[in-house]
């Protein structure tokens, strides 16, 4: 039987992609082996760019500004980089009721719920991957990524909040394939939130948000 309870391992330096990629598929494998716990790893990436299962060429604006990766999860380009908060969520969907949609959805009220603690308001749309705010300008800018691959029933990738990353990074991609909207971040909404803050918000809705949903 798989280990009881879900670990929460954070990364306080830069982790490079290939290595995170590496580390989730190992997790995987003993989660289904049952050899090792669920887990929710909390971590930053260098500058860089994943194309997911659906990646366009055309949405690759500045394929030289950052390294492009093949992330194997689903969705198009997005970005990756120092104070954004990702959080890679590896759950064991086959004890936890196997919908996948509904997996999908606790994230996103996942994402909702942590964003309420800060007085922010996120929404999702319908065709809009991802949670979606106001952003003061009477316009709707995405604040957190989400993408996920699901493996013999577990889960990994997982979404990507924006605390205080350099916003002009995205310009080298169609964010998610969305043209028409920008993105934003806490501290862009005047949010002066820290990673620890978001990491402990996070870690306290995670259980009625996503465990409860499944």
């Amino acid at each position: 039987m798989p280990l009881a309870g879900v670990e929460w391992p954070v990364s306080r330096g830069l982790v490079a992609y290939p290595a995170a990629l590496a580390w989730m598929e190992r997790r995987v494998a003993e989660i289904r082996a049952g050899t090792a716990a669920e887990a929710v790893w909390l971590l930053e990436h260098p500058p860089l760019y994943t194309a997911g299962t659906s990646a366009r060429p055309e949405d690759l604006i500045a394929p030289d500004a950052f390294p492009v990766y093949v992330a194997g999860r689903g969705g198009r380009y997005t970005y990756h980089g120092p104070g954004q908060r990702v959080a890679y969520v590896m759950l064991d969907l086959q004890r936890r009721g196997g919908d996948v949609r509904a997996y999908v959805h606790a994230l996103e009220q996942w994402v909702i719920a942590a964003l309420a603690r800060f007085g922010v308001t996120g929404q999702v749309r319908p065709g809009r991957v991802g949670v979606w705010v106001e952003d003061g300008a009477g316009t709707e800018a995405k604040i957190a990524a989400i993408g996920v691959r699901v493996r013999r029933w577990v889960t990994y990738h997982g979404i990507a909040l924006n605390v205080a990353p350099d916003l002009s990074h995205y310009l080298g991609i169609v964010p998610c394939g969305i043209r028409g909207h920008g993105v934003t971040s806490l501290h862009a909404l005047g949010v002066a939130a820290t990673l620890a803050n978001v990491d402990r918000v996070l870690h306290e809705v995670f259980e009625p948000t996503v465990l409860q949903r499944l």
